[in-house]
């Protein structure tokens, strides 16, 4: 079998090198999307993963094979490290969310395009590109599993520049289907959304070292089945874990409780929008209907740190939504919060809308971070929702801010976990430069999860927030969302 010399690289994204940079916020995860590509490889073969943000990355190698992950805010850049490699004789094939979305666009500077999931495809070109007849299209659609998957080569990742090097990704894609989402067209044409056995989920899990971990998944209890037995096989494992989940999955049954006993000690939801047009027009169903504070309120209840998503620009929004949306969070007692301005990404059912109204301002790709307007608002002008988006940051996150949220809980012990993981996050900044280029990250690691770890009494018991703790801001919040 023919040995093969493979280079795998994330490019850095545009924001990663622009104004907006956290050198904090791109040195989170590893690049997993590589690394699981790089499990198909012989053990015979070469492999390097370069990740751009945290590594320095050189051009001046011949390896065999280059295989490049696409975003949209790096597409530029990676089309240029394409043209590049191919100019030196090397063959170049790209994957990623942007290739699925415009495959002629990536198709122009690659020797091969990879369309949708690649752990299904990347086995066939492996074997056809050792043959010496490679494709220039690969596209996924049915047959799509991660069952008998080899494990993701943790080995090619540089673990000590992340903060979080424990990421774990056990489904593929999202059993809903918002307007606004990329993935929609990433997985189109196939399974939308499945699951890796549990079993191979545990094991996962338990090669993983230290206790923290972070499920990448775009929806971790999307799989109820699957959610539940996980859960239960993680009981006893003693992680602490952070994930992501929806709105009515907060809600129904059990299955949270099921998720905080097993570790759950952080949530990112997608509240998207405090107003039920824009969830209907974006077909944000399972948020309809849903009672967000009750949401908060359990979620709290069992010591669970939220991370909440809110989008700005949707055709409902008039200038008072920045303010409102805030003042929500703070009163309703979110850690984090990750704001976006509303980004018709090329390939999903908003951008063909955008574009059919003819109300998209730019087809510039590195504009398309949600940071920027790239679009005709519906009900304020570009510049009044850029200017709403920057005051929404700044306002969430000032001290005042930060001690006020922090003051919706019911006990001091969990005002205190609330108030330094909000500010350790946002207002360290200096901090943590300091730790990545000392390339001490992994110091911080234990800071991180005794703050993630279920506050206890005295005696050593837990301590759970009652829904009563909330008191009278129950009675004055918006309800039916």
């Amino acid at each position: 079998m023919r040995r093969l010399r493979v280079k795998l690289i994330l490019p850095a994204l545009t924001e990663a090198t622009g104004p907006y940079w956290r050198p904090i916020k791109y040195s989170l995860f590893p690049p997993l999307g590589l690394a699981t590509l790089a499990a198909f490889l012989d053990s015979q073969d070469e492999a390097v993963i370069v990740d751009q943000h945290v590594q320095t990355l050189t051009t001046d190698d011949d390896p065999d094979l280059v295989v490049i992950q696409v975003y949209i805010t790096n597409a530029y850049r990676a089309y240029r490290l394409a043209d590049h490699y191919r100019a030196r004789g090397t063959f170049v094939a790209l994957g990623g969310l942007h290739v699925t979305s415009l495959p002629e666009e990536a198709a122009a500077h690659a020797d091969a395009v990879f369309i949708g999931p690649g752990e299904q495809t990347f086995p066939r070109f492996l074997q056809e590109f050792r043959a010496g007849r490679p494709r220039a299209v690969y596209r996924s659609t049915d047959g799509r599993t991660l069952e008998h998957l080899p494990p993701i080569r943790r080995d090619l990742i540089a673990r000590h520049r992340y903060l979080v090097p424990n990421s774990i990704v056990v489904t593929r894609g999202c059993p809903e289907h918002c307007d606004f989402c990329y993935k929609d067209a990433f997985f189109e044409r196939g399974r939308s959304f499945y699951t890796q056995q549990v079993d191979a989920a545990l094991a996962e899990i338990d090669r993983l070292p230290g206790r923290h971990l972070y499920f990448l998944d775009d929806h971790l209890l999307g799989d109820r089945r699957f959610a539940r037995a996980l859960f239960h096989g993680m009981r006893g494992m003693d992680r602490l874990f952070q994930g992501a989940a929806t709105v009515d999955s907060v809600l129904r049954d059990d299955l949270i409780e099921r998720a905080a006993d097993a570790g759950l000690r952080s949530l990112f939801v997608g509240f998207e929008s405090l107003t039920p047009g824009n969830l209907a027009r974006s077909n944000k169903r399972q948020n309809l209907g849903r009672d967000y504070t009750a949401v908060t309120d359990r979620l709290h209840r069992l010591g669970i740190m939220i991370n909440g998503s809110f989008v700005f620009g949707m055709d409902d929004d008039d200038d008072d939504v920045f303010r409102r949306t805030v003042d929500w969070a703070v009163e309703h007692g979110i850690t984090t919060a990750t704001f976006h301005i509303q980004t018709p990404y090329p390939g999903t059912r908003l951008f063909a809308k955008m574009l059919e109204q003819d109300r998209l301002t730019a087809f510039d790709w590195d504009l398309y971070d949600t940071r920027h307007v790239v679009f005709r608002p519906a009900r304020m002008t570009p510049e009044r929702l850029k200017a709403g988006y920057d005051w929404a940051y700044e306002e969430f996150y000032r001290w005042s801010s930060i001690a006020r949220a922090s003051l919706s809980h019911g006990t001091v012990k969990h005002q205190a976990k609330h108030f330094f993981y909000a500010a350790g996050w946002k207002k360290f900044e200096s901090l943590w430069n300091l730790m990545i280029r000392a390339r001490q990250l992994r110091c911080m690691t234990p800071l991180l999860e005794s703050v993630l770890s279920k506050v206890t009494d005295a005696g050593g018991h837990a301590v759970s927030e009652g829904f009563e703790a909330r008191g009278s801001a129950n009675a004055t919040s918006e309800r039916g969302i």
